[in-house]
């Protein structure tokens, strides 16, 4: 038996692999973290020191400095812990799906609605 998977390459996504998994260990378990508001308010105070306590690196500062989701995704970051990052701004998961396909939320939106059609 042939326990050799091949990746399914989809073009223009990251798939949250093991690969992706252990990446984002650090961003993901800091993104989980922000379920308490205490820690909320924390990483509000001082954005370089809460990421430097997780261990966070240099590509995954970067991101969390630009509020870029697709980067964020890129440094391993799960779609579900970040939209807990996210909500620290007021974003949901609709702000995040427009920001991954380069759209407006109302257009992200639109297109939820014609799909469910």
């Amino acid at each position: 038996m042939n326990t050799t998977r091949q990746k399914r390459e989809i073009p223009g996504t990251v798939p949250f692999d093991g690969t992706q998994a252990r990446k984002g260990y650090a961003l993901n378990k800091m993104c989980f973290s922000f379920n308490s508001a205490a820690n909320r308010e924390e990483f509000l105070r001082d954005e370089d020191a809460y990421c430097a306590q997780y261990g966070l690196n240099e590509e995954q500062r970067e991101a969390i400095r630009n509020r870029n989701v697709l980067q964020l995704i890129a440094a391993g970051g799960n779609a579900y812990y970040l939209a807990k990052f996210a909500g620290i701004f007021g974003l949901d998961m609709q702000d995040i799906g427009a920001q991954q396909t380069g759209v407006s939320k109302d257009e992200f939106r639109a297109k939820l609605v014609k799909a469910g059609e």
